[in-house]
């Protein structure tokens, strides 16, 4: 029987499921992990048809497919289970999602502090990665690096990305606005990327992918400045633009 409640139910749970895979799965490494599920459910669903169809011993061989597949799912998808638990446990990112948009005051010194060393170090070709991310999640990384928890200024940047360092090769990661870690060895995306993109913008998008952190790199070769979220690069050449990108991302 036709219900308008039932309609209206149905109709939430949908718009509920669409925002979760918008804010935490699209373009991300569980992209694929939810992809096999839906294909899973799709199986597991066909099978009762099947056999509400008459067609008992086909039911039964889809349903059996589906049950062990659900089991080697497990084993397959090992690291983007463990990653989208991770996704599933971020709270800033559901506190970001659900926030009520009461703008807030903040200090702007460490974004300027930001904006001018990378615009120096994309003119003299230094190559940098930055890690903008509210709270770490550390099962997302190799390896954190070296601790600093030290204020952001030009200065320190600058001199953790100068090539004569032994940090300079790593990435820094901006934790709630300060420098939390130098040296920070990321996850490299497994996507094809253009033959112009080297280990950096690698690390870059692999770090995006596997979380909600933005990502921040300046090419060696071109001095190209470029950020990643989700899965996908931006490129910025107008230095306006990019410290008004990073406000929202250090801010938000």
């Amino acid at each position: 029987m036709f219900s308008w409640l039932g309609l209206v139910q149905i109709l939430i749970i949908i718009v509920m499921l669409l925002v979760f895979y918008k804010s935490f799965i699209q373009n991300t490494a569980s992209e694929r992990l939810v992809r096999g599920l839906l294909g899973l459910a799709l199986l597991w669903g066909l099978s009762f048809v099947l056999s509400w169809a008459g067609l008992d011993l086909l039911g039964a061989f889809l349903h059996w497919t589906a049950l062990f597949l659900s089991i080697s799912l497990v084993v397959v998808f090992q690291p983007e289970l463990r990653k989208f638990m991770a996704l599933m446990g971020n709270i800033d990112e559901w506190k970001r999602i659900f926030k009520n948009g009461t703008a807030k005051s903040h200090d702007t010194k460490s974004l300027d502090a930001i904006v001018s060393s990378v615009e120096y170090m994309s003119a003299k070709h230094t190559g940098a990665l930055i890690v903008f991310t509210s709270t770490l999640d550390e099962s997302a990384i190799d390896k954190t690096g070296v601790v600093v928890n030290a204020d952001i200024s030009s200065e320190l940047l600058l001199t953790i990305f100068f090539n004569k360092t032994p940090l300079h090769d790593g990435a820094v990661i901006i934790e709630k606005n300060r420098i939390a870690y130098a040296g920070a060895i990321l996850p490299l995306s497994k996507n094809n990327l253009n033959w112009k993109y080297g280990t950096r913008h690698r690390a870059a998008l692999g770090m995006s992918e596997v979380s909600g952190a933005t990502v921040l790199v300046v090419s060696e070769e071109s001095g190209d400045i470029s950020i990643a979220e989700k899965g996908k690069f931006t490129k910025f050449d107008d230095m306006k633009k990019l410290r008004a990108k990073l406000e929202k991302v250090m801010f938000k």
